[in-house]
């Protein structure tokens, strides 16, 4: 029994022994696993001190700055835009705008609901400005209101504490001083948008609202922003400027000088009287475009601070078109106009000398077809050569010209005097005409050539279609028999700090080929029978000018009219009536300035755009001073 009692004790003192023992164990693996941690954590707060004081540094450092400053960009004046005689044409005006941070404004409904209450916001202002508000990030200041009134600037500055998020900023507004005269040339600038917002430099364009969208602004938009600058400032908690900590100037756009004489667009417009059409000038030693006129136009100062809806539907709904720059992207078959042309291919390819004679007797017919091509001459013009054919506009002559040429030879002579193709002017949105061919009409038509399309083609009628400044192009190269220069309506560029400036050269494109430089000559003397010969279609006009010039005139006929019939333009509605063309330059010898003239519906070239030609050759070749003064 006591034996017993011993075995038990010492079984006893064991296991508490062994429990002992296991406590510890546990104890010193959960004060590892603690240690462990601690040393974890330890480790993850050293590093991410070092991601935040030494790797990160620059990053945080910026933030904690910018707590304290702000970099405000600062826009660059827009360059001005001058005519050759020293108009200004497009000038910067100071005004001020209403803008708004929505960030900034907790409830922005409320907020314009109650400033409607003190300063006047029509639906088209609040439209734009929700346009522009999604078009932009929240933080940047969005345009509600332009062009504010003193009084309105100052009712708000007496209520601004009322209104946070919102300010009112002085800048400079685009303003045109002549309205429409010019607008197809200058053009104008407008609100940025999304889509121009993704191709621009964002930085160069901080602060910049506006944008070139037509015309000069767009093309020369380079040149004409600038470079923008910025000012690095001190704000308080409340984002006041306390000073100016540093400030890189801008660089203000460069001023354009452009080759419209606005004495001679003033002329051309008032020449047209109201009608539909385009006139183009250009200088022919130099290309320079003298006077670019789309009548009807629009004014531009619409646009600038943006269009209201009405308005906008109203010039785009309209049957005049004003919005369409008829001088550069108007499509009109050139009519007779293109003769002096067909005249040279004739010559060049030897299938014409200046003394042969074609029989007119008012119709030409194809061999083996019964359909007339008639001559605008109904009982014909009889015997006719080359420079009578011109000066009587003979459209037998070319039929037969045409038939022997074929449409492949035309199609190469006519493309040099720059149908089918862009004249290459320094203005964006120029369309190309067409001038046809084999291979065009089988790729677009999925036809072949006929025969009798050549016969009309031949007279500028049938798929021929050309813009008046094509028109005006056409009659360069004849004043400056062959030599091509590309049309411009940019002169110089300046530095308005430096005034130093940058000319723009004149550019050539290959001379129309040639076979015979003398070829030129029955061309243009037949130019010259038309407005100053005995027989000419538009010898009332040149008679009793006081210098020879040539020209020629052209008939646009908008429908077909079927065979053996007539129809006046009298008993036919005034949108369904001939276009008026003519093509001009002077003085005949050493020209200084060439025409492209189209009146839409003017019916008669010779009596409607011919008198518009010679008025103003006489304008601009008069207000000339005497040689001995000009070098005085």
């Amino acid at each position: 029994m006591l034996k017993l009692k011993k075995f038990r004790t010492l079984v006893g003192q064991s296991a508490q022994v062994s429990t002992q023992s296991q406590e510890v164990r546990v104890f010193q693996r959960r004060l590892w696993f603690a240690v462990s941690g601690m040393v974890l954590l330890a480790l993850l707060l050293v590093i991410r001190l070092i991601l935040l004081q030494v790797i990160h540094h620059d990053h945080y450092t910026t933030l904690s700055q910018e707590n304290r400053l702000k970099v405000l960009p600062i826009p660059p004046t827009r360059g001005l835009v001058y005519s050759r005689n020293g108009v200004l044409l497009a000038d910067n005006r100071p005004s001020f705008a209403l803008e708004v941070v929505p960030e900034r404004v907790p409830a922005l409904d409320q907020a314009l609901t109650e400033l409607g209450k003190i300063i006047p916001l029509d639906d088209d202002q609040l439209e734009r400005f929700d346009t522009e508000r999604s078009e932009k990030r929240r933080f940047d200041a969005v345009s509600l209101k332009i062009n504010l009134t003193e009084e309105e600037v100052a009712i708000f500055e007496a209520n601004r504490y009322r209104f946070p998020g919102f300010d009112i900023k002085a800048r400079l507004t685009r303003y045109y001083p002549l309205g429409s005269q010019l607008a197809h040339v200058v053009g104008y600038v407008g609100r940025i948008n999304v889509d121009e917002l993704n191709e621009i430099d964002e930085g160069d364009y901080s602060g910049t609202t506006h944008i070139g969208k037509e015309g000069v602004e767009k093309a020369r938009e380079a040149v004409l922003h600038g470079t923008a600058g910025y000012e690095q400032v001190e704000v308080n908690a409340q984002g006041r400027i306390l000073r100016v900590v540093e400030r890189v100037a801008p660089v203000p756009g460069k001023d354009v000088h452009l080759t419209i004489d606005t004495d001679l667009q003033a002329a051309a417009i008032n020449a047209l009287k109201g009608q539909r059409g385009a006139i183009v000038a250009i200088e022919p030693a130099t290309g320079a475009v003298l006077a670019f006129v789309s009548n009807p136009a629009f004014d531009p100062n619409e646009f600038v601070n943006g269009i209201s809806a009405k308005l906008y539907a109203e010039w785009r709904n309209s049957p005049d078109r004003p919005l369409v720059n008829r001088a550069l992207q108007g499509l009109y078959p050139p009519g007779s106009t293109v003769k002096p042309a067909m005249s040279i291919a004739g010559l060049h390819f030897g299938v014409r000398t200046p003394g042969d004679t074609v029989w007119c007797p008012g119709w030409l017919q194809l061999p083996g077809q019964d359909h007339k091509y008639r001559c605008w001459q109904k009982q014909g013009h009889g015997t006719v050569d080359l420079m009578r054919s011109i000066a009587e506009s003979c459209d037998v002559y070319y039929y037969a010209l045409a038939r022997d040429l074929g449409i492949d030879r035309m199609h190469e002579i006519l493309s040099q005097f720059g149908f089918g193709k862009l004249t290459g002017i320094d203005l964006p949105g120029e369309l190309g005409g067409l001038l046809p061919s084999r291979e065009w009409k089988k790729r677009v038509r999925k036809m072949p050539w006929f025969p009798g399309e050549t016969l009309i083609n031949g007279i500028g009628q049938g798929f021929m279609l050309a813009t008046p400044l094509q028109l005006a192009h056409m009659a360069t190269i004849l004043a400056n028999r062959g030599e091509v220069l590309v049309p411009r309506v940019v002169a110089e560029l300046e530095d308005p700090l430096t005034h130093v400036v940058e000319p723009i050269a004149p550019f050539n494109r290959p001379a129309v080929e040639v076979a015979n430089a003398a070829h030129w000559r029955p061309a243009i003397d037949g130019m010259h029978e038309v407005v100053q010969g005995s027989h000419g279609t538009a010898r009332a006009t040149g008679a009793g000018a006081a210098y020879q010039y040539a020209g020629k005139t052209g008939t646009a006929q908008l429908f077909t009219i079927a065979q053996d019939h007539t129809v006046k333009n009298q008993n036919v509605t005034k949108l369904l009536r001939d276009h008026a063309l003519f093509i001009a330059f002077a003085p005949l010898e050493q020209p200084e300035i060439a025409v492209g003239i189209i009146i839409e519906n003017g019916e008669s070239g010779s009596h409607t755009a011919a008198p518009i030609a010679r008025e103003l050759f006489d304008f601009y070749l008069k207000q000339k001073p005497p040689e001995d003064d000009a070098h005085s």
